[in-house]
C-alpha cells in the first residue's frame, strides 16, 4: 500500500474511493452528512467496533470483502 504524502493526496484518494464505492450522488450525500452533522469520527469508530481486536476487525472486513458483489475477483 502506498501512503499519501500530503493532505491533497489524502483528499484525492478519499474522493476516489467514495466515488468508486458509492457513485457521485451517494458520495456527495455522504460528504454533506459529514459536514452538516456534529460528527466525531473517532467516537463513531469506537462505537462501531467496540472492543474488537485488530484481528477480529480484519477477519470481518475480509469476509465482507469476499462476499461483497462489488469486490473485484482476483485471478
Amino acid at each position: 500500500m502506498i501512503y499519501p504524502n500530503n493532505t491533497a493526496e489524502v483528499l484525492e484518494r478519499g474522493m476516489d474511493v467514495l466515488l468508486e464505492q458509492l457513485g457521485p450522488v451517494e458520495a456527495e450525500r455522504f460528504i454533506a452528512v459529514i459536514i452538516r452533522e456534529r460528527f466525531d469520527y473517532t467516537k463513531w469508530r469506537r462505537n462501531l467496533f467496540g472492543n474488537a481486536s485488530v484481528e477480529e476487525i480484519n477477519t470481518a472486513a475480509a469476509e465482507y470483502g469476499a462476499s461483497h458483489p462489488f469486490t473485484p475477483k482476483r485471478a
